[in-house]
């Protein structure tokens, strides 16, 4: 993405290049009408899932491109070692809570003394902490989808051995797109949050319209650009993320 950004702004200084003014000619930060600036096409959701654990995949249950729903089972480990120390930490949680349960019984018959039942409840928690920290080992053998969406890029294979942090699986929405664009600094002038433009893609010959979304509180220093965000409106199903268009503003009202 930093790369991309990088020809962006090259971009961007390419298609502003304009003939010098003449000495004296007074310097305005509204653009010619219809100036237009490069800009890539993302998703508003998209997210790469990496593995919370070290294991074999046993199972992928989703293909490239493939579609699904929120919350879906996208990926499986082999969790069997997982499985029986959860089995191991229920059954310690059961001996446990009897004990405990066996020592008030006791006290209430005068023949277990306070510091019993408090020793057997200690380790009765002791024992259903351990459980949940079990459960919660077991989660990560389960890959959900965060949102709904398309799988955009497989990086495992079904019997591979993967390390804790290393990438599974590149998802993303298409229901809502965005773009992304670097304008001149001086566009701070005029340019606000909501305002129309209308991103236009050569290969397809399709024009989408959008509004600004975000503004970025901080402009480069070395290329004095400063990135904004837009809003495409109605773009899902016919535009994918990736794609790069040419977004087209229209000059402000000339002040009178």
């Amino acid at each position: 993405m930093a790369a991309f950004a990088a020809t962006l702004v090259m971009m961007l200084g390419v298609a502003l290049a304009q003939p010098a003014a003449p000495q004296g000619a007074p310097a305005s930060a509204k653009p010619a009408p219809k100036t237009e600036i490069p800009a890539l096409i993302t998703a508003v959701e998209e997210s790469t899932l990496s593995s919370q654990m070290a294991g074999k995949i046993r199972h992928i249950n989703v293909g490239l491109g493939d579609q699904f729903k929120k919350g879906a089972r996208l990926i499986e480990f082999d969790c069997s070692e997982q499985q029986a120390q959860l089995d191991s930490a229920a059954a310690e949680h059961r001996a446990a809570r009897e004990t405990h349960l066996a020592r008030m019984r006791l006290q209430a018959l005068g023949a277990a003394g306070e510091l019993d039942v408090k020793v057997a409840a200690a380790a009765a928690e002791k024992a259903r902490s351990q459980l949940n920290f079990r459960e919660s080992q077991l989660a990560y053998c389960r890959v959900d989808a965060p949102f709904a969406g398309n799988v955009a890029r497989l990086r495992v294979k079904a019997a591979e051995s993967v390390a804790a942090g290393q990438p599974l699986i590149d998802l993303v929405n298409g229901s809502a797109l965005k773009a992304q664009m670097f304008v001149p600094a001086a566009w701070v002038a005029w340019l606000r949050t909501g305002t129309p433009l209308s991103i236009s893609i050569k290969e397809t010959g399709q024009v989408y319209e959008a509004r600004i979304s975000k503004m970025n509180s901080r402009v480069d220093g070395v290329s004095q650009q400063l990135e904004v965000e837009a809003q495409i409106e109605k773009g899902e199903g016919r535009l994918l993320p990736g794609t790069v268009g040419t977004a087209v503003f229209e000059a402000p009202p000339s002040k009178p």
